[in-house]
């Protein structure tokens, strides 16, 4: 897989027109949603760089990271002329950037495309490792590939267009860098302000956040084994993030992780000794912050039949990635339903 460049940015023109400069082309294509056409595009389309480039928009929110927009964008680049030497630039959030990354590696079978993550969520986790993907099924990000982008420009101007919820659903990832790397970046990120948020500062800790994805993923890009550490409180978060879908109150991906994040460190500590002062520091951040997910014990049956369908799984044994403690990590942990429920009822009640 070719490795992309991740660029901090400190003058998004020149970082721009350097990434596109790498990737020679006959005809260049932008991809926003409806949200980010009218917030962010604007600081991008006056650039030289983008002259003359076509657009193409699809709606916005993960409601709608499925194969129909996967085809409205294979459309766009068909009728646009495109071909396998043109080139694709993802501008937005991690709906975007995943589905527009699995339609240009799939489109001709494969053209170049550069990643301008304007989230934070799509920042420190979508825009970052080579997968893409759409929804299908009722299931996140079932179908895809993995397929670096050739480079992913960083810059955190683009996070004041965003909300509070927005936020903090990328910074629920942030969250679990800090606890699968060291004490001194976990410590860090729970004391960071992010309802009076120091920009400048921000960018840093996005920065650290992406080089400890970054270092994971050049150990293992396809995930065979140490990357299914960045699934850690996945499992139960996309169960919930699914049923959410099912029951038509869709939550923001980041809120889904932290919630899963607590269930997740409850089971690190039950099976492999999370030390029980360290899960309560982070159980206690995560729910002053993201408030909870309402469910009762009637739905535990149907969430736990949504973590079965995990990909980390192999036949009907339902794979944890756990932690010893911040920065232990351990992989292909199993629990039993029994343990799993629990953690639900301490998610709830906790």
């Amino acid at each position: 897989m070719e490795k992309q460049d991740v660029i901090i940015s400190q003058h998004l023109e020149t970082s721009l027109e350097q990434a596109i400069a790498k990737c020679p082309h006959d005809r260049l294509f932008v991809l926003t949603d409806t949200t980010t056409i009218d917030k962010c595009w604007p600081l991008v389309k006056d650039y030289a760089c983008v002259s003359g480039a076509k657009m193409i928009t699809i709606a916005s929110t993960d409601e709608n990271k499925t194969l129909e927009s996967v085809c409205q964008v294979w459309s766009a680049l068909q009728q646009g002329g495109a071909t396998r030497h043109s080139l694709l630039i993802n501008l937005g959030g991690g709906m975007v950037t995943d589905l527009g990354g699995f339609a240009a590696s799939t489109y001709k079978r494969g053209i170049k495309y550069i990643n301008i993550p304007t989230t934070l969520l799509s920042m420190v986790d979508a825009s970052v490792g080579g997968k893409t993907g759409f929804n299908f099924g009722g299931l996140k990000n079932e179908i895809g590939v993995f397929n670096n982008a050739s480079s992913v420009i960083l810059d955190t101007r683009f996070l004041q267009t965003l909300d509070y919820d927005n936020i903090a659903s990328g910074y629920a990832e942030m969250l679990k860098h800090g606890l699968i790397s060291n004490t001194d970046n976990w410590a860090e990120l729970l004391g960071f302000d992010i309802a009076e948020i120091d920009y400048e500062r921000l960018q840093q800790l996005v920065a650290k956040s992406v080089g400890i994805k970054e270092q994971v993923v050049l150990v293992d890009p396809t995930e065979k084994g140490l990357r299914m550490i960045l699934n850690y409180g996945h499992t139960i978060g996309h169960a919930l993030e699914s049923l959410a879908m099912e029951e038509n109150r869709t939550v923001l991906h980041g809120y889904a992780v932290a919630w899963g994040l607590v269930a997740e460190l409850y089971l690190s500590v039950v099976i492999c000794g999370f030390p029980t002062e360290k899960m309560r520091q982070t159980v206690q951040y995560i729910k002053q912050r993201y408030g909870v997910f309402s469910f009762d014990c009637k739905q535990y049956d149907r969430l736990y039949e949504l973590m079965r369908h995990d990909k980390k799984n192999e036949g009907d044994t339902i794979n944890f990635s756990l932690l010893g403690n911040v920065g232990d990590i351990r992989l292909k942990q199993t629990a039993t339903k029994e343990q799993i429920f629990e953690a639900l009822d301490f998610l709830r009640e906790g």
